[in-house]
């Protein structure tokens, strides 16, 4: 072996050693996310169901609820009035699956359901509902 060919693999192995080393601590510090990420993920879970939803949101006042979920003036036929209150993730979630949200007639809680799903980025309550599509 020349010595141009000793110190290429010598080489070689102090790389393959470094390598080693470098995914060993990848690993460690993959480990270690995977535990901290964990509890966070279960307080987020807990968070969900806790938050709170105003129906309507504060971005609405002095309308009523139509059975599609829109804002209307409160001399709407069929329309619903605000309860004045907010509903738990836990609530809405429930209520997205068929029940009705507390103090509401079956009718009632689906036009509160549908006023849920119109709302957008900004307004009260999206935050926890788009917390209540993500996937667990």
């Amino acid at each position: 072996m020349t010595d141009q060919a000793a110190k290429n693999a010598s080489q070689q192995e102090t790389n393959g050693i470094v390598t080693r080393r470098r995914a060993l601590m990848m690993g460690a510090v993959g480990a270690s996310a995977v535990v901290s990420i964990k509890p966070a993920l279960a307080q987020t879970a807990g968070s969900v169901l806790n938050c709170e939803i105003p129906i309507p949101g504060n971005h609405v006042s002095g309308g009523y609820i139509a059975p599609d979920g829109k804002i209307v003036p409160p001399d709407t036929p069929g329309a619903f009035a605000p309860q004045g209150r907010t509903y738990s993730g836990e609530e809405v979630k429930r209520a997205m699956r068929g029940s009705s949200l507390p103090g509401t007639s079956y009718e009632e809680s689906q036009a509160y359901v549908n006023y849920v799903r119109r709302l957008q980025y900004g307004q009260s309550g999206f935050t926890c509902y788009a917390s209540l599509q993500m996937p667990r």
